[in-house]
């Protein structure tokens, strides 16, 4: 079906191309298996991650991956935003929040902790807040990939079953974790970061962990694949040895 702003497929057609595609899958998946029985994995696989989590720790531990495996290529795309990866072409994703989308399948890799944190310059100047409530009384640098991160959620420290959603304010955002640290490094406001990003500076001083009664609410690193269709052999190795590289946090000994 031809419009003047795009083409899409007939249902006859998109049948057809369902069917080719668990037929190519099948085959690429033969020639896998007999390829590992004689020289282990093999073939291209294409993946998609955050930036941040990418540069920082997933990229050497892929470089480890592909050290084991000699005959495995591997293409990886790193982006934050939220896209349908399957329709890209990607075998894998990997991402790091609070899941809610049922028509994947999710593997739990690893906790990420998340971190209210403040250089002490700005605690020096400003303060820090005593309580949730006082959280909204500071400029806060927030994360603008999507508008579901412009509210941070918190648990109590006193054990209480809830979660507290707040909606902070602040002169700067950006879509990108390690720019909002720089920030906040520089003393411009609080800001919630992944511990992957932030734990080596709370170990060296240069930020400080702030917990007001309260503690920013954990994500997970989650590796996704389509539920329709079966995980390869490749991808799933590729999981196993991140959940096991991932399981103590490396970003904890970073020190």
């Amino acid at each position: 079906h031809r419009s003047t702003r795009k083409v899409t497929p007939t249902d006859t057609g998109l049948a057809f191309y369902q069917q080719a595609k668990q037929a190519l899958l099948e085959l690429s998946e033969a020639a896998e298996a007999a390829a590992f029985n004689d020289s282990g994995l093999c073939g291209r696989l294409n993946m998609l991650a955050p930036m941040s989590f990418g540069t920082l720790w997933l990229a050497p531990l892929i470089g480890d991956f592909m050290q084991q495996h000699p005959g495995l290529q591997v293409a990886l795309h790193l982006d934050d935003r939220l896209t349908d990866f399957e329709r890209q072409g990607y075998d894998l994703c990997l991402r790091v929040s609070r899941l809610r989308d049922s028509a994947l399948i999710a593997r739990q890799l690893a906790d990420s902790p998340r971190i209210l944190c403040c250089s002490p310059d700005y605690a020096a100047r400003h303060g820090v807040p005593g309580n949730a409530a006082q959280i909204l009384e500071h400029p806060c640098i927030g994360y603008s990939n999507v508008a579901a991160s412009q509210v941070w959620s918190f648990r109590s420290l006193d054990g209480a079953d809830e979660t507290i959603s707040l909606a902070p304010q602040g002169r700067f955002s950006s879509n990108n974790g390690e720019v909002m640290r720089d920030m906040a490094l520089r003393g411009l406001g609080l800001t919630v970061l992944p511990a992957f990003i932030v734990q080596r500076h709370i170990d060296d001083g240069t930020l400080l962990a702030l917990e007001p009664g309260v503690r920013p609410t954990d994500d997970q690193i989650h590796a996704l694949y389509p539920r329709s269709s079966r995980a390869s052999r490749k991808v799933l190795a590729l999981c196993d040895f991140l959940q096991q590289a991932l399981a103590e946090q490396p970003w904890s000994r970073c020190t």
